[in-house]
C-alpha cells in the first residue's frame, strides 16, 4: 500500500476514534498490512500522519482549483472560491479534522500546527494564482491564515452551519481586510 492509502484509511477511522497510534494501527489493518509496519508506515507518528493528510488535502484543493476559471475573478473572490473548494473537500471528514485540530492544539504540537497553517495559507494563495515573491508574500499569507482560521472555527462549530452561512462569514472576514494602497505615480 502507499502512504496516501494508509492516510486515507487513518482519516476514515479518526473521525470516530480520534488520532492515536491505535488509529494508525487499525488503518494499516484496514489496508491489509501488518500492524508491525507502524514505525515504517508512519515514522513521524500521529502528527506526521496529520501533516501528510493536510498535504494531500492541499494538493487536492490545488487540483480542484485548477479546473476553475479563477483568473476571471478578483482576488477576494478567488480566495473565497479556493477556501470553499477546500471546505467541500474536507466536509466528509469534518470529525477527523476536528480531532486533528485537537492534536495540533496541544502545546507540544502547536509549532507544527502553526507551520501547517502557514503551509495551507500558502497553498490557498498559490491555488488562487498568487505568485508574488516580495514582502507582500508574507503579509498576504499571515492575513489569510487569520481569515482561514476564523472561518474554520466557524465551520467547525458544534451546531454545523450550512456552507452558505460559512461563505457569508468568510465574505465578512474578507471585507474586513485592509485594501492595498495604490502605488505612487
Amino acid at each position: 500500500m502507499s502512504e496516501a492509502e494508509w492516510i486515507e484509511a487513518a482519516v476514515r477511522r479518526a473521525g470516530s476514534e480520534g488520532w492515536t497510534r491505535a488509529t494508525l494501527r487499525h488503518a494499516l489493518a484496514d489496508c491489509g498490512d501488518a500492524e508491525e509496519l507502524l514505525p515504517s508506515a508512519f515514522p513521524r507518528g500521529v502528527v506526521g500522519a496529520i501533516e501528510a493528510w493536510i498535504a494531500i488535502t492541499d494538493a487536492r484543493m490545488n487540483d480542484a482549483s485548477a479546473g476553475e476559471d479563477l483568473a476571471a475573478l478578483r482576488t477576494p473572490a478567488r480566495i473565497r472560491r479556493v477556501v470553499e473548494l477546500r471546505l467541500r473537500l474536507l466536509e466528509p471528514d469534518r470529525e477527523a479534522l476536528r480531532a486533528a485540530l485537537g492534536v495540533l492544539a496541544l502545546p507540544w504540537n502547536a509549532p507544527k500546527g502553526l507551520r501547517l497553517l502557514g503551509s495551507t495559507a500558502s497553498a490557498i494563495w498559490h491555488a488562487a494564482g498568487d505568485s508574488s515573491a516580495d514582502f507582500s508574500w508574507y503579509t498576504r499569507r499571515a492575513t489569510l491564515a487569520a481569515v482561514y482560521s476564523a472561518t474554520l472555527a466557524f465551520w467547525m462549530r458544534p451546531i454545523q452551519p450550512e456552507m452558505e452561512e460559512v461563505l457569508l462569514f468568510l465574505d465578512r472576514r474578507l471585507q474586513d481586510l485592509p485594501k492595498p494602497r495604490p502605488k505612487p505615480a
